[in-house]
């Protein structure tokens, strides 16, 4: 009686201490601090990996797309390449770029070819597609926020907002499907396909929706007071947030862990390399990498 009594006070003791382990150990891996991979570049954006953990990314001031390689090398892997900003790789292994040259969205093949998946709204210029997210029927979400680019030989704003934008998996029926926010920019979806999160930066918060199967939103609610440049998920339903470096929230909202990079703007951030274990993170004039504990979701 006396060991059944120890034991059914010390199992529900070993559980919760493990369950509270689990939760110190965090999202980084043991001892992991930031490295700068590369520098050298004018301002780096859009990181996205491909199916064996390559990381794709752009320096977009520079008009190129640039591939860390899963043994460490760096590549230019296309240039120019339309000044594409925000990157996503499809099931197909086609770059989805928004290409901010002409406000268009772009698919660029593995023989660099490419092909104009938009180019307008309703007849009317896009602001410029600057995030974008694929889901997993080929359907694709972007944002289309509008920052002034020196290069532009464009007239005004021809749009009336900045809207986040759904192109469907026959690469032909564009919609709007959210009108009401005032500057999106970062944007993800759970590997699911059922939720998307959409950084509004211009008002300093992050919203997350429930996707139907139409490619519409329903069910909008507020997932935290911060807004955001670009963002991804680990498979645990962490969302990461930049901007003064990355900010990491757990699926309630909740600020788990702070990533601090030394850099006046950090962009995006993607999980690549051969395991997935590896934060990838775009800020300023570098390409910057974490260890971590948990695995991408993507």
């Amino acid at each position: 009686m006396r060991i059944i009594s120890v034991l059914a006070v010390l199992v529900p003791v070993l559980i919760f201490a493990a369950m509270g382990r689990g939760a110190e150990e965090g999202i980084l891996a043991p001892g992991a601090k930031v490295e700068k991979l590369a520098d050298g570049f004018k301002f780096t954006e859009g990181p996205a990996p491909d199916a064996q953990g390559n990381v794709y990314f752009t320096d977009q001031p520079n008009d190129r797309i640039l591939k860390w390689s899963v043994e460490g090398k760096l590549s230019t892997f296309m240039q120019p390449c339309g000044r594409s900003n925000g990157l996503y790789v499809d099931r197909q292994g086609n770059l989805i770029a928004c290409a901010d040259e002409q406000n268009q969205l772009w698919s660029i093949g593995p023989d660099k070819k490419v092909t104009v998946l938009v180019k307008d709204y309703q007849g009317k210029l896009l602001n410029g597609p600057n995030d974008l997210w694929v889901r997993p029927d080929g359907g694709i979400y972007f944002t289309d926020p509008l920052y002034k680019r020196p290069y532009w030989k464009r007239g005004p704003m021809e749009q009336d907002g900045q809207c986040v934008y759904y192109l469907a998996p026959d690469l032909k029926t564009l919609s709007r499907v959210a009108d009401d926010l005032k500057q999106p920019n970062g944007i993800i979806g759970t590997p699911d396909g059922k939720r998307l999160y959409v950084a509004d930066i211009g008002a300093g918060k992050t919203y997350v929706y429930d996707i139907q199967a139409d490619g519409t939103l329903a069910g909008k609610t507020l997932f935290c007071e911060m807004g955001s440049d670009g963002m991804t998920l680990d498979a645990q339903g962490n969302l990461y947030l930049t901007g003064k470096g990355v900010t990491v929230f757990d699926k309630t909202g909740k600020k788990i862990e702070h990533i601090a990079i030394d850099e006046g703007w950090t962009a995006n951030a993607c999980f690549g390399g051969k395991d997935r274990h590896t934060l990838f993170i775009t800020a300023g004039k570098g390409l910057y990498a974490i260890r971590t504990r948990v695995k991408g979701a993507q």
